[in-house]
């Protein structure tokens, strides 16, 4: 799941307050999820623009809306007709989702809502940890399921390095080496033994080291 958290309502006043009507839209996705831009949180910056203007003495238009997803054209597309009301769009999905509407509708200003963190999974109600960066050459059948790109503060494909101590890494003593984490992992598989077969250089051309990437699904003719 991308993870996002809402940008200050101060930060979206400033991208705004040039415009007269203003859309914000919401995602029904994976920021609804982290709590960030779903509808919830696409009616609380709506609230907040408007009490600004009104207490400015600006006559500004602000609605909501929530779309299933904005990385997808045919959610997208439901905008079209909807979008000729307004100056502008504050996007509260993920980075993606807001350059995808500005790919769709090139004469709006969309406007992010959130800053988008990374990729992970729910530890408790309201907080999140980052779990993967997408990498391309997925490793996790040979480190216990544990991710030593996300979870090792220096990427490292092998290790742990010199610096972890009590198992808690040297970058912020407030999180686990994820080297250590691998470590018990495999113990506790009893498949310690893969710690005598080092990970091969990762081709960090399948990263975003490479550049932009693009998934392609073949399609098999019969």
């Amino acid at each position: 799941m991308i993870i996002a958290k809402p940008k200050p309502i101060e930060e979206i006043i400033e991208t705004t307050k040039e415009f007269k009507k203003i859309l914000v839209a919401g995602c029904d996705g994976c920021v609804t999820v982290c709590e960030a831009g779903g509808m919830k949180e696409a009616q609380i910056v709506g609230s907040a623009l408007r009490i600004y203007f009104k207490q400015q003495g600006m006559d500004v238009k602000v609605d909501e809306i929530s779309l299933t997803r904005q990385c997808d054209r045919p959610y997208v597309a439901q905008l079209e007709e909807k979008l000729k009301d307004y100056d502008a769009v504050v996007s509260m999905a993920c980075g993606a989702g807001v350059q995808f509407l500005a790919e769709a509708f090139k004469d709006k200003p969309i406007l992010p809502g959130v800053n988008t963190c990374f990729i992970g999974v729910t530890e408790a109600k309201g907080e999140w940890t980052e779990r993967c960066q997408a990498c391309g050459e997925c490793i996790l059948a040979t480190t216990g399921g544990i991710c030593p790109i996300a979870r090792c503060s220096k990427r490292m494909s092998n290790g742990p390095c010199g610096g972890s101590a009590n198992g808690k890494c040297e970058v912020n003593k407030e999180i686990a080496c994820g080297w250590h984490l691998i470590y018990e992992r495999l113990k506790e598989l009893g498949q310690l033994d893969r710690f005598e077969r080092p990970t091969s250089p990762k081709n960090w051309n399948t990263s975003r080291d490479g550049g932009p990437r693009k998934v392609v699904k073949e399609v098999s003719q019969l």
